[in-house]
């Protein structure tokens, strides 16, 4: 088998990170947001296990798991938010959506 090294999944996180950051500051749907978001933790995980593999401990891998549980409530808080703002505003555009205005 080959090995796979350290600086490339590096660089394959940090652009799987930087796609995150392009998509949660150029799209304005709140769905496409979220999934941004979750790209952006899911490069997190690859940078945690890539680490993890190229010094021998099991530490980074034992992260994921934790940034997973984060990853999945934040998924289920911000659909029922997502669901929420479209049963009252008939939209899911972040443009659109204007609750805090006084």
């Amino acid at each position: 088998m080959t090995h796979i090294e350290l600086n490339h999944c590096l660089w394959l996180s940090a652009f799987m990170f930087t796609m995150g950051v392009i998509g949660v500051l150029a799209r304005r749907n709140a769905i496409v947001i979220f999934m941004c978001i979750e790209l952006m933790l899911n490069a997190v995980n690859l940078s945690l296990v890539a680490f993890s593999r190229y010094l021998p401990d099991i530490q980074g891998q034992m992260m994921v798991f934790f940034v997973m549980t984060v990853a999945a409530a934040e998924a289920a808080v911000g659909l029922a938010i997502v669901i929420s703002l479209f049963r009252n505003r008939q939209t899911v555009n972040i443009d659109e959506i204007n609750l805090l205005k006084g």
